[in-house]
């Protein structure tokens, strides 16, 4: 599985429509998506997933005279939600005789059965497949996009808290899983941190926490506040990392990224990370919640990222749907 900062043939999406995932605020999260969609399409193809031709004519309305038109393709492609990093294909590049992309299609049940239906969200790799005309391969094995996060060259970062979570494999012990991982997405190491963000129903994905941002650099969030709800557990991951090598020996470097203000609605907190960030080919789309630490999380990943631009996009009314620009986003390597 190549590192998401490596060139992209495409990135996908499946566009939000769910009323119950983001009550009251679908249209601001629709055009907080169709700023990130019009960046991404200054540098990469983007295929979005929609319900009908009804859909799409309303998709493409709000694409209109943004989105770059020549590098946009709308797919009659109906779903349950939005998070295509989580529902749809994750692909990975092959050598030798053997087609170069392969689509592997793993088991998807809405985070543990939390939202039925899914049934539509589960068969989404093989529709993205037959439209890239490439192989797709089932593992017999539950995992989201958003649950890993690899550096392209062998390791793979994740999380105790989502992969060893008995709704998602509960025959499956922590070697099993890594031995999977291993023989699907060849990599050699895993190496796990513990628990995630407050808010994140996804039982803590890696991409609401730490990300590659080279082979051996990380950045990680950090709440400052000992009195914050995600204080300790994000204390406790960036413990685990400063110890943390690479297979080949090299200690990883762990570069620090600030929380954003706490968000609730109705009383709850919500998953609102810098580290959901989606790199594209020529943009680092950073979600940003309208408080002073958005201009440290940019200059950080603009130090990270020096050949591309840092493009905030206001997601308040997107976290409201519990997650943010990586986890609406899927890459396909070139």
């Amino acid at each position: 599985m190549p590192a998401e900062w490596l060139p992209h043939q495409a990135t996908w999406l499946s566009w939000p429509h769910n009323r119950d995932t983001w009550p009251g605020v679908l249209a601001a999260a629709e055009r907080a998506l169709a700023a990130a969609v019009a960046a991404l399409s200054g540098g990469e193809l983007v295929h979005i997933n929609v319900l009908d031709e009804r859909h799409e004519r309303h998709v493409a309305g709000l694409l209109a005279g943004k989105a770059d038109p020549q590098r946009l393709r709308l797919h009659r492609q109906p779903t349950n939600d939005a998070w295509c990093r989580d529902h749809g294909a994750i692909f990975v590049t092959r050598q030798g005789g053997e087609a170069p992309l392969l689509a592997l299609d793993f088991g998807y049940n809405a985070w543990g059965g939390k939202y039925p239906p899914f049934d539509l969200d589960d068969a989404m790799p093989r529709h993205m497949a037959a439209r890239l005309g490439v192989p797709c391969r089932t593992v017999d094995m539950i995992l989201e996009g958003g649950s890993i996060e690899v550096n392209g060259a062998g390791t793979l970062l994740t999380t105790e808290q989502c992969l060893l979570n008995p709704n998602r494999n509960p025959r499956l012990s922590r070697a099993d899983i890594e031995q999977r991982l291993r023989e699907n997405l060849g990599i050699d190491q895993v190496l796990w941190l513990g628990e995630g963000i407050v808010g994140d129903d996804t039982d803590g994905h890696i991409d609401d926490l730490t990300r590659f941002v080279a082979e051996d650099v990380v950045v990680t969030v950090l709440e400052p506040d000992p009195a914050d709800v995600n204080y300790a557990a994000l204390r406790d991951n960036r413990e685990r990392l400063a110890g943390m090598c690479l297979a080949d020996g090299r200690p990883l470097r762990v570069i620090d990224l600030p929380m954003p203000e706490a968000l609730e609605r109705d009383g709850e907190r919500l998953p609102a990370s810098y580290a959901n960030f989606y790199i594209g080919n020529r943009v680092v789309l950073l979600p940003v919640f309208g408080c002073p630490q958005d201009a440290v999380a940019a200059a950080t990943l603009a130090g990270c990222f020096p050949g591309r631009q840092v493009v905030p996009v206001d997601c308040r009314d997107v976290v409201v749907g519990l997650g943010t620009l990586h986890c609406l986003t899927q890459q396909v390597p070139a």
